[in-house]
């Protein structure tokens, strides 16, 4: 723990979290061999400084070192801009020129964003690594480069990967040893103490008092959740150094000059699921509630019938079967697509007990004004049928209007129109 406190002390790294350690730790003993090194983390986060680390604590400390961001590099120029180029290569190219891998050789080539390269220059990248052989464009003479390479990307490669935009061989040969450097939110503790290092350090370059922050202004800047990181953190700290004239910051001070600060991007349940399979689900749910409500209508007439004919049943605790059902709501329907009752009775409350004498049979009078004539129907119990007839429902009430049945169904238009080209509509 002393080394890394030390290196931390070397380098300027601020932090106490676990993961920060674990990260810093394998940066560490990664150095002083020659594995290829991939750092993963968001945008922000600090993966050049770990980079740099790894070179200073490596063997090649003395060699040169460069960072280069793949993605800032027209595809076009970039294997031009690595590898070099003969005269007369290409439009434009009036001179030999040499490449980072030749000028950095025997050093440490930091390739940031790496997940935007080229496929091309992915290839000839592979080959470096695999023999440390390359050539100029334009020539096919094949040089050599001794050359340590550190890859960072801020996005998931092997999804580039099963999308076909990055090679999966190269993917396997850079992360070798990878390292994951924690975002900001997943490390709050630090916050607080990298807040107070930014105001110090600005203070001291622009010879004013440092701000600080009272209790609940620190409470909001740990909770928020810093998109932007570290970067956003120090951009944050020098906007409110040059813009507030009091240098002790209130919480209310602080939401006016950050009002963002109050955002706090929640996760949503429905992005764990797929896609697809959300809306289904939401015309079965509404369906089954339909239902649900259709069962304590059948229920509430039954007893009204036992009330006003003063029948009788065979055991009276068996009223407890026609207590309300409880069904739980899930957290992926929309409350809104259903209306609820203004009162649902109170059956073993507002209803008087039957007597007790089991004599006297039950009899329905079919005579009476609220009976109707019924008629038994089968009824299909198909999900895509019971789905199929709600969209035509809605529609019907809506007169065709799509947007207006996708909201009363609680599903997004683009689904409706989906399902309305399925079901042939």
């Amino acid at each position: 723990m002393a080394n890394l406190q030390s290196i931390k002390q070397r380098f300027g790294i601020i932090g106490q979290s676990d993961a920060l350690d674990r990260a810093l730790g394998t940066a560490i003993r990664v150095a002083s061999t020659e594995l290829t090194v991939l750092i993963t983390g968001e945008s922000g986060v600090g993966k050049e400084n770990f980079s740099k680390i790894i070179h200073t604590l490596s063997p090649r400390k003395h060699n040169p070192f460069i960072a280069i961001n793949c993605g800032a590099i027209p595809a076009g120029t970039i294997n031009s801009e690595l590898f070099g180029h003969e005269k007369g290569a290409f439009t434009g190219a009036t001179s030999d020129r040499k490449g980072y891998f030749e000028t950095v050789n025997g050093g440490t080539i930091f390739l940031d964003e790496i997940g935007e390269m080229p496929l091309d220059t992915q290839s000839f990248l592979l080959r470096i690594l695999e023999s440390g052989e390359y050539m100029r464009v334009g020539s096919s003479k094949v040089m050599t480069t001794d050359v340590r390479i550190i890859a960072a990307t801020n996005v998931e490669l092997m999804d580039k990967v099963k999308s076909g935009r990055f090679r999966e061989d190269l993917y396997y040969r850079l992360s070798t040893v990878p390292i994951k450097v924690p975002a900001l939110r997943e490390r709050p503790e630090d916050i607080f103490m990298l807040f107070r290092k930014f105001a110090v350090d600005f203070s001291e370059r622009y010879r004013t008092q440092s701000v600080q922050l009272d209790d609940r202004a620190r409470l909001l800047i740990e909770n928020y959740t810093w998109p932007g990181n570290i970067r956003e953190l120090k951009n944050m700290v020098e906007q409110i150094s040059v813009l507030s004239e009091d240098r002790f910051i209130k919480a209310e001070d602080l939401i006016e000059f950050i009002p963002k600060l109050l955002k706090r991007n929640l996760p949503v349940l429905a992005k764990t699921q797929k896609e697809s399979d959300i809306p289904e689900r939401e015309i079965l749910f509404k369906f089954l509630f339909d239902m649900k409500n259709d069962l304590n209508d059948l229920k509430s007439l039954v007893f009204e019938l036992i009330q006003n004919n003063n029948l009788q049943v065979s055991n009276s605790k068996s009223l407890s079967q026609f207590n309300r059902p409880s069904y739980p709501v899930p957290s992926t329907f929309p409350q809104e697509s259903f209306q609820r009752r203004e009162r649902e009775p109170d059956y073993e409350s507002d209803i008087p007990q039957p007597p007790t004498d089991d004599s006297k049979p039950i009899i329905l009078d079919t005579n009476a004004p609220h009976f109707q004539k019924t008629e038994i129907v089968e009824e299909s119990l198909n999900l895509e049928e019971m789905e199929k007839d709600l969209i035509k429902k809605a529609l019907r009430k809506h007169k065709g209007r799509r947007k207006d049945a996708a909201s009363d169904l609680g599903i997004s238009e683009r689904t409706l129109y989906r399902k309305i080209k399925e079901y042939e509509l």
